[in-house]
């Protein structure tokens, strides 16, 4: 049996014959230079090699196509109730034999992924998801999970956003997968939905430093930016306000809002020259 590993907080990973890619770099303790501000091999990166995208180099030309807008298209997939349905008539040994070809594809992946070939990558966790039964949730969660890594690395951030919903889906106490999805979710500025994954993170290893660290810090990012878009909607209705205003010779300046500092409430005063009390 293979020694249990730590991952990058110290947390144990769980003893397993299908493995994270993040597991198989050997990087869980620390990272290269290029990801060290997450401290995961799998994490966020910037790399632009040609490796990430298709024979040309160029995102847009992916084997998935790409749509009118130069984005790429996604194949689709089978939901995993329909694959359930469908594998019902395979007998165990059959369900074994595809078990152990997806296994074999997720290794030559992880070892593509630690190659840094991105896009190779990611078409192989395709493949062996194609080969993998639904009946093997856990095995089917990780290989969700490792494509959102490779996908990740390419800056396909919708697309890993899916697969590792899809990851926690199936093992909702993948914390891997959970944090993948909450540094997708802050990079993509959905802080409020970071955060709740981060605490999802918390509830269930406390010990989590990254998820620790998220949840001090992104409450305050959450309500600086909750008070700029407040401000841009206050300057907006201003705006709006002196257009309606303006043929009758007023401007919101002719309107003063006042906060009773007791009750809470606010109480509008029209003002005729609002200069003369500046």
């Amino acid at each position: 049996m293979e020694a249990v590993k730590l991952d990058r907080v110290g947390a144990e990973l769980e003893e397993e014959d299908f493995h994270d890619c993040d597991e198989q770099e050997g990087v869980n303790g620390a990272s290269d230079g290029s990801d060290r501000g997450s401290g995961d091999a799998c994490s966020l990166g910037t790399d632009k090699a040609a490796s990430q995208c298709g024979p040309e180099g160029d995102p847009g030309s992916r084997r998935h196509g790409a749509d009118a807008e130069g984005n790429p298209e996604e194949e689709e997939e089978l939901d995993e109730e329909s694959l359930l349905e469908l594998e019902k008539g395979q007998s165990e040994e059959e369900r074994e034999e595809k078990r152990k070809q997806s296994t074999f594809l997720k290794e030559e992946g992880n070892q593509l992924f630690k190659k840094s070939d991105y896009y190779a990558a990611e078409s192989t966790y395709s493949q062996a998801l194609q080969i993998c039964p639904a009946f093997y949730s856990k095995d089917r969660s990780i290989l969700f999970s490792n494509r959102a890594a490779a996908r990740m690395k390419q800056e396909m951030n919708d697309s890993a956003l899916k697969d590792c919903t899809k990851a926690i889906e199936l093992n909702p106490d993948y914390i891997r997968a959970l944090l993948r999805r909450a540094e997708l979710y802050e990079k993509t500025e959905k802080l409020d939905e970071a955060l709740a994954d981060y605490k999802t993170v918390l509830e269930k290893e406390p010990s989590t430093h990254q998820a620790r660290e998220a949840c001090m810090r992104l409450p305050k990012q959450i309500e600086e930016r909750n008070e700029k878009m407040k401000e841009e909607m206050i300057g907006k209705l201003k705006d709006l306000g002196n257009l309606v205003l303006r043929p009758f010779g007023l401007s919101t300046e002719n309107f003063q809002v006042k906060q009773d500092a007791q009750s809470g409430s606010y109480s509008v005063n029209f003002v005729q020259n609002p200069n003369n009390n500046r």
